[in-house]
């Protein structure tokens, strides 16, 4: 068996796994299920974050951060779908305050002149920033569509329908990519990245996005199809910039996969870099298009 092959079943084992696991929470809209899946990931891809700077030596605090991670992905899940959208907001900006109020206290022992305190404490917010709160936006987007007579979520759908239409993105940029692929996009970042593939993650993702309204419109009744086709452009461009921050960071890092959680796929933060970026305008556009004409 070739190497090749041997990553191909790696990757594909990895794959299937993975999605018998997120199906079958997500499909059954089992709500303790939602809060470890997204949060597990969530705090999962953010210790990898600061593994990847500690690679690089580059300054950070790393348990600090990993427990105000968890504080704020299980305060926010607990508020969404106990309390309501309005005091989870007020949660997340109280505990976003006494994130940095820790982290300054935490450098004023640090006795040093340089520019290390800046480092460590900018290092350390961005991590919680970049990962844990842009990756919330999966959680609200569950609780911001209301439940359904039975009192059971509904968002769940909008939430695989969201990561379905990322997917494609991806799928349609290395497809096409690779098939056409001739002119990079951004060559110091990425170099196998080309606009064929960008302009192929667009044609997929809106293809996708409009395909599985089409075909589930009764489970995703709040969109129209004209949604589908804005949401498909927007998502699309919205996965293309998520996976190539990463690559900024992993390049900064001086590393090529953000870890190991999943044989021949790399780490959790590979898996959900897009998803970091299309969540949170999945529900800024619900919230502010959907739920407000």
């Amino acid at each position: 068996m070739t190497p090749t092959q041997i990553v191909f079943l790696r990757r594909l084992g990895s794959s299937v796994a993975l999605w018998t696991v997120a199906l079958s929470i997500i499909l059954t809209g089992f709500e303790l299920g939602f809060m470890f899946l997204i949060g597990g990931l969530g705090l999962l891809g953010l210790w990898e974050f600061y593994s990847m700077l500690d690679v690089k030596k580059l300054p950070n605090f790393k348990i600090i951060g990993m427990v105000c991670g968890a504080v704020f992905t299980t305060g926010s899940f607990y508020y969404f779908s106990r309390v309501g959208p309005e005091h989870s907001y007020d949660f997340e900006i109280a505990t976003l305050l006494l994130f940095l109020l820790v982290v300054f206290s935490r450098q004023m022992f640090q006795r040093t002149r340089d520019i290390s305190p800046l480092e460590t404490m900018a290092y350390t917010v961005f991590g919680l920033l970049y990962v844990v709160w842009l990756f919330s936006f999966v959680t609200k987007i569950v609780y911001l569509m209301p439940r359904d007579a039975a009192g059971h979520v509904t968002g769940h759908i909008y939430v695989l329908w969201l990561v379905l239409v990322t997917k494609f993105s991806d799928m349609g940029a290395y497809i096409t990519g690779s098939l056409i692929g001739k002119h990079p996009l951004v060559p110091h970042i990425s170099p196998k990245k080309t606009w064929e593939g960008f302009f192929g993650a667009l044609v997929f993702s809106t293809g996708g996005a409009c395909g599985l309204l089409a075909l589930i419109p009764q489970r995703l009744s709040y969109l129209t199809q004209r949604d589908a086709l804005i949401l498909g452009l927007v998502l699309g461009f919205a996965a293309i910039i998520g996976d190539l921050a990463e690559s900024i960071v992993k390049r900064s890092a001086g590393v090529k996969d953000s870890g190991s959680f999943l044989p021949g796929i790399g780490g959790a933060l590979d898996l959900i870099d897009s998803i970091l970026f299309t969540a949170p305008l999945l529900f800024f556009y619900l919230r502010f298009f959907v739920f407000n004409s």
